[in-house]
């Protein structure tokens, strides 16, 4: 009842637009347009985002006016259409004029088919209602989608077909339009929409959106030409026709035809963007996968883009010589692609930093125009600084939410936030700075923040390792995970004199996961003894007196480096180090992210969780019963680290220097 009730208000709305002149019509449409644009503010906004994609070069005030123009505009030539569809076709053929028409009647008289990619300008329904008045020798078919009120929609169609074009329903497949096309006809296809999960991601004003294949499907299957046409606005009832030369040469893959006419209706709205269908979301971000591995038709770079893209990221690989790309790594996007602005906000600690590193590359192998910035505490900027894939590292205010959000705030807007803490703090900065797509786990009471929550990890199996944890939020986004582990970030110095070796003796989460000081002293003195080395001792303040300890044990055989590093001169120094004698620590995986082999002993802690990532890392540990505990402080007698002896961690250290 509700459908019907909305059809008869549209039909006695029809009805008195029908009587009125044009001009009363275009200048009350205008008011109702510059009406809408204060009313519906989503649309207001969605115009604006747009207009700025589209036209990043001019600045915010104009764009504003150029969303108010173009608001006017629409619905001035939303009622003009409407009367359109009820007068006579002599009539409705006087207010239009023609431009490069010859165009298509060559193709025509040559009996070859055409297809009309159509686009949303103007008053767009002109062409279904007198292109026949013009072409009459023709026979004019075009595709549609039903809209969702099937009584507007029956009556559109008796519009459209009055004149007598053929419609055919996109949802019948496209056999018809095939032979049509064959036969010589005209199909006409409006291409200008976003065209969700089957389209084809190719550049529009620069930046990749989703875009219906349809046109370069139907020429290659017909050997028909493509030609753009477009209506464009000339004042109160008066348009011109505007045809484009053919875009496609025979050689030209489907996807190069999309391509460029994703081109040619971005140099129509060029010329007049007022007329231009804004409020439609070309932009789209798709859900869940915004990253775009895994789409049907992949992602397609005109060749002049796609040598750029080669040139900056050697290891992506193209399906064919038609440059079709299915996005597989790469750095930063080429320079004439606008990039997609992602935010990942960092975790809080070393070890996991270092952990979640393997999914910001997957991350941002996952689309060719991804341009990664991560947030960070200030005391972790320098190991994001590391990975190559990374292209802007923020350093967050520590001590207020507000600074954070006002630094988010201060960036280029973001279009999406995935966020590796579960925490709710994180997830309330990316709300308060209004990124668009908010990504991350549903912990601690937050997920009404986050508008896509990533399902919790369901295994069965044995234990994981916690890189599974991050890459399991990338792979919810669309990322392709790879199989294979990634390759360190930097390889590490050679040595000149002594061979340097690293050990950390301590662990930030309490007394638990420290294996015993004197132990540490006697492995690295053993070693000492049987090859020429330096050790050096790494940590923070809270581990000077166990540096103390080992510093008298060893005496000139090390350098003393506890509590006196930045964490810049930690990496400069680990680089340096032929291996690295740890604790489950920060520090470990730092040197595993550098490429340096890891001796780590693990008791309270679960090296199948936490653990250093390589085959050429050696874990030492001993499962007793109440391992792996997780506590801070053992409560009975530290038996799963004095389980390790001095004498099998020295015999491991030793296999991995030279004779």
């Amino acid at each position: 009842m509700l459908e019907f009730s909305i059809y008869v208000l549209y039909r006695a709305g029809s009805a008195l637009v029908t009587v009125l002149p044009f001009r009363l019509l275009f200048l009350l449409g205008e008011m109702l347009g510059f009406a809408a644009w204060i009313v519906l503010g989503r649309y207001r906004r969605l115009t604006q985002r747009n207009l700025a994609i589209a036209f990043s070069e001019k600045p915010p005030r104009e764009l504003r006016r150029l969303s108010r123009r173009n608001f006017r505009r629409l619905g001035a030539n939303l009622l003009c259409s409407v009367k359109l569809g009820g007068m006579p076709l002599e009539k409705v053929a006087e207010c239009v004029a023609l431009e490069n028409a010859e165009e298509v009647h060559a193709r025509l008289r040559a009996g070859q088919g055409v297809v009309l990619v159509l686009s949303h300008m103007g008053s767009w329904e002109l062409f279904a209602q007198i292109f026949t008045t013009y072409f009459g020798y023709a026979r004019i078919s075009t595709v549609f989608q039903p809209l969702a009120n099937r009584y507007i929609d029956a009556d559109l169609r008796k519009q459209r077909s009055r004149s007598g074009p053929e419609l055919f329903d996109r949802r019948k497949g496209f056999q018809k339009p095939i032979e049509f096309l064959r036969s010589g006809g005209v199909v006409a296809v409006l291409s200008d929409q976003h065209a969700g999960d089957q389209g084809l991601w190719t550049p529009f004003f620069g930046r990749l959106a989703s875009s219906t294949p349809l046109a370069g499907l139907l020429a290659k299957r017909t050997g028909a030409a493509v030609i753009a046409a477009a209506a464009y606005s000339n004042g109160p009832g008066r348009w011109t026709m505007a045809f484009e030369p053919a875009l496609n040469k025979k050689q030209d893959s489907v996807e190069a035809i999309t391509a460029k006419a994703n081109a040619e209706i971005a140099k129509q709205i060029r010329k007049a963007p007022e007329d231009w269908f804004w409020v439609h979301n070309r932009w789209k971000t798709p859900k869940p996968n915004f990253l775009l591995s895994h789409y049907k038709r992949g992602v397609y770079l005109p060749p002049d883009a796609i040598a750029s893209v080669r040139a900056h990221a050697p290891s992506r690989q193209t399906a064919n010589h038609d440059q079709k790309l299915r996005p597989e790594g790469g750095p930063s996007p080429h320079p004439d692609l606008k990039p997609f602005r992602i935010l990942i906000r960092g975790t809080n600690w070393l070890g996991d930093s270092v952990i979640s590193a393997a999914a910001v590359r997957a991350i941002k192998r996952g689309r060719p125009d991804a341009h990664l910035t991560v947030a960070a505490p200030a005391n972790l900027v320098p190991v994001w600084r590391l990975i190559p894939e990374v292209d802007e590292v923020l350093a967050l205010p520590t001590r207020s939410l507000f600074p954070t959000v006002r630094l988010l705030k201060q960036q280029q807007p973001f279009d999406a936030a995935i966020l590796f803490p579960n925490s709710f703090r994180s997830a309330l900065e990316v709300w308060l700075a209004g990124i668009p797509r908010r990504v991350g786990y549903r912990g601690h009471h937050r997920s009404w923040l986050l508008n896509q929550v990533v399902p919790d990890r369901v295994t069965s199996g044995p234990i994981e390792h916690q890189v599974n944890h991050y890459l399991h939020i990338a792979s919810n986004v669309g990322a392709a995970i790879q199989t294979e582990p990634d390759q360190h970030i930097a390889a590490r110095n050679g040595t000149i004199d002594k061979v340097k070796l690293g050990l950390c003796p301590g662990a930030e989460y309490g007394p638990a996961k420290r294996w015993l000081p004197e132990r540490f002293a006697e492995v690295a003195s053993a070693v000492a003894e049987q090859r020429s080395v330096q050790w050096i001792l790494f940590g923070t303040a809270s581990d000077l007196e166990v540096g103390r300890t080992i510093v008298t044990t060893l005496g000139d055989h090390c350098v003393n480096r506890i509590g006196e590093t930045t964490l810049e001169e930690l990496i400069s120094e680990l680089r340096e180090c032929r291996l690295l004698l740890t604790n489950d620590t920060g520090t470990m995986h730092l040197a595993t992210m550098l490429g340096v082999p890891v001796v780590a002993i693990f008791g309270s802690t679960e090296d199948r969780l936490t653990g250093p990532l390589g085959a050429e890392n050696i874990v030492m540990r001993h499962h007793v019963e109440c391992s792996p505990c997780f506590l801070r402080e053992c409560p009975i007698d530290f038996r799963c680290m004095k389980a390790v002896t001095s004498e099998e961690v020295t015999a491991k250290v030793l296999s991995l220097l030279p004779l």
